[in-house]
């Protein structure tokens, strides 16, 4: 018998080279295959097999043979010989039920042979087909020898799985969908072959499993809102009994009704439930019934409705009266419900305002759970929120004291949000930013700038820069200062805008904070963010300011006004001054152009023009030292104007015209047009003028000294000093031009003999915050940028437009344009 398996050509009961003599004498013979190299029969195994009519299977690797008589011995072989390709099972079975069945994949490779069947002819007369031969090495390795550690299946094994293939389809899908009916221990075999594909009744499991559980639930649901609607009425009464066991009980029964959603539903939609939940809290002792009830209106308060029916029995007031006990659980379920109540129930702030619960949270802070922390300083920030009362109420309960140790000691991310977020709105609050900065608010919040998480490094920076008009005196910020350098480099323009703020306010009016700055690269840093902010004048604004105090009054000022020019900060400056630019960024500009060091404007949008001439025509003023910027000045055609400037009732505008006309007179073209617009009649006129309310002896040195200087020749003037003979006798040598802006007081607040300006709305400031440096509100020691709209950029103010605008920003008319920069909540 011949066939084909597995590309191979075997034979059966054939004579093979090894064993013709024995075949030809016993008449039996061994499975042979072809070796196309060598064009010979090669012997596989040495089973005696019958040489004729036998028939001859094969399924996979496993070769099958029955029947068969030999020609010597007249022999029948009744039994079935089994041989697989691991030659490692012999069998002998007695009918064809007890034929081991083979995998799936074994079926599948069987069924794609051409020939699956093949005798020796007695039988059915097939004939086997040859196939053909590639005559490659590494087919000569004997099928039978791929696997030497197979094993075989007892007979045991073999019945069972012969009853697990008889399973129907019905049973599979009995066991997919309903597995609690079959019987414990049986497990009904997979028909699944490849492990990457499900089965149709495995994907048909898990929809009809949750299609059960859902069918289940709404049973179960019905059954739940059905109880709890009967028992509902008899626990209200038993909730009022006056029996404390009976109330504590009854609590309790409505607790566990609470915990599953239908009977939930049904406590929330019973006004009278709810009622005796809160009576129970407020009049009972007992710690079960409190827990019990409290326990129940916090399940309540994760819907709207059970939210507004605790708002609308009274429960605030109960719930506020639990934030005293000393039960951790009575107190979380209390701060819980709160906090729901406060996010979703209107009216609920009033409430708790009212209630007292503003005084015991804050109590509530010195405990040291971080999660329960982190929901009580969530409330606070909640209730502090655009409320003023609510902040100073925390103020008076000591809250900043204990939020800045919260910030200072815990690293729990989610708290030191929350708690920087309460921080944050207290920090608008004129009256707690000094309590916050003297409980080392500025440290503690400078300690997370660091932090990986945006949020909290955004609310410090935030809360920072609102506290840092207040400020300005503290030391011991060098690290803090240190981080804003850093923190200038972010691509966050929120980030980058707050830093630049704090900066511009810490280095006001502090010597130590200016040189600590400079020595950590704050120069270099501004210049590269303005440079990096472009048009965005949130950024620019506070970045030139803080360049503006870096560049004056103090050791390394020398070193920070050659730092600006050696980064090109002077050319980013100038371009900057190009509309549409607000007064005061225009006012800052002027200030870092020319060098000197100006009184700053005490309000936002309300700088006053004057201190724009001022330091514009300053600036213009050391400019014009150089030949070739007097030549430019010149083709401006702006004499006239600075001439008229000599009119100006403000003495510093005066005195800043004067010395621009006197660099332009040190060229002959400049003296000849300052001649044609008569200046020195007009310098008399503003001379005189100067001296009406000075001594006699003061008068009488003016009037020699100006009949001096109108008979003096044109070679008495030095160019190299910058300032006339005269003038030499009114100013010491080292005062100078230099120094002309910075010692004298600024310009609305003259009084040496011009008039005192004064303008309604804007109070007087101490000469001591000169400088153009950002003072405080109404002439305290602090910032001006908490007034500077500009730096707010959430961008819900109004005023908030930076787009291109074609004409040059229109002078404030209001003198009430005092809206505050940092006091708003963000």
């Amino acid at each position: 018998c011949m066939f084909v398996m597995s590309d191979r050509l075997y034979i059966i009961g054939g004579a093979g080279k090894t064993s013709e003599r024995d075949k030809s004498t016993t008449s039996v013979g061994d499975i042979d295959v072809w070796d196309g190299n060598r064009f010979e029969w090669r012997n596989v195994t040495e089973m005696h097999i019958p040489r004729h009519g036998h028939s001859v299977a094969y399924l996979g690797t496993q070769i099958l043979i029955t029947g068969g008589v030999t020609t010597t011995y007249r022999r029948a072989l009744s039994n079935t010989e089994c041989f697989c390709s691991q030659r490692v099972s012999q069998g002998h079975y007695q009918g064809p039920g007890d034929l081991p069945m083979p995998s799936a994949k074994e079926q599948t490779i069987m069924w794609q042979q051409n020939s699956y069947m093949g005798d020796s002819g007695i039988h059915s007369g097939a004939a086997t087909q040859v196939p053909s031969l590639t005559g490659k090495e590494d087919e000569e390795m004997d099928l039978f020898d791929l696997d030497q550690g197979y094993q075989g299946f007892t007979q045991d094994q073999v019945d069972e799985m012969n009853n697990q293939l008889n399973q129907t389809r019905s049973q599979r899908v009995r066991a997919a969908m309903f597995p609690e009916t079959l019987e414990e221990g049986i497990e009904i075999p997979s028909t699944q072959f490849d492990p990457s594909h499900q089965t149709a009744v495995q994907r048909l499991a898990e929809p009809s499993q949750m299609l059960k559980h859902a069918v289940v639930n709404l049973i179960n649901y019905q059954d739940d809102a059905d109880l709890a609607t009967r028992a509902i009425p008899e626990l209200i009464k038993l909730l009022n009994d006056e029996d404390q066991v009976v109330v504590s009980q009854a609590a309790m029964m409505v607790h566990q009704l609470s915990k599953k959603e239908a009977s939930r539903h049904a406590i929330m939609n019973s006004p009278q439930m709810v009622a005796a939940l809160v009576r129970a809290i407020s009049n009972s002792n007992d710690l079960e019934t409190t827990k019990g009830a409290v326990g129940t209106l916090h399940k309540l308060s994760h819907h709207r409705q059970g939210l507004l029916a605790i708002f609308k029995s009274g429960g605030i007031p109960a719930l506020v009266k639990l934030l005293s006990s000393p039960v951790e659980s009575v107190l979380f379920y209390a701060i819980t419900t709160l906090h729901n109540l406060l996010l979703h129930q209107d009216g609920s702030k009033m409430a708790v305002r009212l209630a007292g619960g503003l005084q015991k949270m804050v109590a509530l802070l010195q405990r040291n759970n971080v999660k329960f922390l982190a929901i009580v300083t969530d409330c606070l920030q909640i209730l502090a929120y655009g409320n003023q009362e609510s902040k100073l109420i925390i103020l008076a309960s000591q809250g900043p004291i204990e939020l800045v140790r919260i910030m200072r000691s815990y690293d729990y991310e989610k708290l030191l949000w929350t708690t920087s977020r309460v921080l944050k709105v207290l920090s608008v609050c004129s009256s707690n930013k000094p309590a916050i900065v003297e409980a080392g608010g500025m440290q503690a919040l400078a300690m997370h700038l660091g932090n990986p998480s945006q949020r909290l490094v955004q609310n410090c920076l935030w809360t920072l820069r609102n506290l840092s008009d207040a400020a300005t005196k503290v030391d011991g910020l060098e690290s803090l200062l240190q981080s804003l350098v850093q923190v200038l480099a972010s691509s966050d323009v929120n980030v980058v805008t707050c830093a630049a703020g704090i900066l511009s306010n810490l280095t006001c009016n502090n010597q130590r904070n200016k040189v600590t700055v400079c020595q950590v690269g704050g120069v270099d840093a501004l210049v590269r963010t303005i440079v990096s902010a472009g048009d965005r004048e949130e950024i620019t604004e506070p970045a030139v300011c803080a360049l503006r105090h870096l560049t004056s009054r103090h050791v390394e000022s020398e070193m920070a006004q050659n730092a600006v020019r050696l980064n090109y900060g002077v050319q980013v400056i100038v371009k900057l001054l190009n509309p549409p630019s607000r007064w005061p960024l225009v006012k800052a500009r002027t200030s870092v152009a020319s060098g000197a060091s100006q009184q700053p404007g005490t309000y936002a949008d309300g700088v006053r023009m004057e201190e724009i001439v001022e330091g514009t025509v300053g600036a213009l003023h050391i400019l014009a030292r150089e030949s070739h910027n007097r030549a430019i000045i010149r083709q401006q055609m702006v004499i006239p104007i600075f001439v008229q400037l000599l009119f100006n009732d403000i003495e510093n505008i005066q005195r800043v015209a004067a010395g621009v006309l006197c660099e332009l007179a040190a060229d002959k073209e400049g003296a000849e047009m300052i001649e044609q617009e008569g200046v020195a009649t007009y310098a008399a006129a503003v001379l005189f003028r100067m001296s009406e309310d000075k001594p006699q002896d003061y008068k009488k040195r003016l009037s020699m000294e100006l009949t001096n200087s109108l008979f003096r020749e044109e070679n008495l003037w030095n160019p190299d000093l910058g300032m006339g003979a005269d003038l030499q006798d009114i100013l010491s040598p080292d005062q100078a031009y230099d120094n002309m802006y910075a010692q004298g007081p600024p310009s609305v607040h003259s009084s040496h003999g011009g008039r005192p300006y004064q303008q309604q709305g804007y109070d007087q400031i101490p000469i001591d915050m000169q400088g153009l440096e950002i003072g405080s509100h109404g002439g305290g020691n602090g910032s001006t940028y908490s007034a500077i709209d500009a730096m707010d950029v959430t961008g819900a103010d109004p005023d908030l437009n930076f787009d291109t605008i074609d004409q040059l920003p229109t002078p404030p008319q209001d003198n009430n344009q005092v809206a505050a920069w940092y006091d708003t909540d963000l």
